[in-house]
């Protein structure tokens, strides 16, 4: 079989970012996913289930209620590495496009205070797995250490030379 595009990518080079996965036709509309790296790979401790639990309803609930990316939200969730998240949107997209997208989420998230949205035995198949701190925590780093003054090198894939 052939490799899948994100098996493609050099992950021993690959720094915290924000990466164009691919994009994708369905029916000729074009939709985007977005590699959003926290953390090192293979270098840095990767990310505990609790805070990607928290992260993952925190950032849901907050794109689909956003007033612009909502409509064009199709889906956020976390790799399976544990090293970050995929966001899916409608339309063909660059990384650079969505900065202020992503400067606006993890700034909710970072400063997000009160009960976790679907936090509860009836919404949520693993409620008490949530770490908030944590969540606020992983979301202030990256705000700092990959959004702010963000340039090519954490918005690029690197190339396979």
């Amino acid at each position: 079989m052939e490799k899948i595009t994100s098996f493609t990518i050099d992950h021993l080079r690959l720094i915290p970012g924000l990466y164009v996965s691919r994009v994708d036709f369905v029916e000729g509309h074009p939709i985007t996913t977005f590699d959003i790296r926290i953390t090192n790979p293979n270098e840095e401790p990767v990310m505990n289930t609790a805070e990607i639990h928290t992260i993952e309803h925190l950032a849901a609930t907050f794109l689909r209620n956003h007033p612009t990316a909502g409509p064009k939200t199709i889906y956020f969730g976390p790799m399976g590495c544990r090293t970050g998240f995929y966001l899916l949107l409608s339309g063909s997209l660059t990384s650079r496009e969505i900065i202020p997208l992503m400067t606006e989420l993890f700034t909710f998230i970072a400063e997000f205070e009160g009960d976790i949205p679907g936090a509860s035995a009836k919404d949520c198949g693993n409620y008490l797995d949530m770490n908030l701190p944590m969540a606020k925590y992983i979301a202030r780093k990256y705000l700092t250490e990959v959004l702010t003054d963000i340039d090519d090198s954490r918005l690029l894939y690197p190339t396979n030379d």
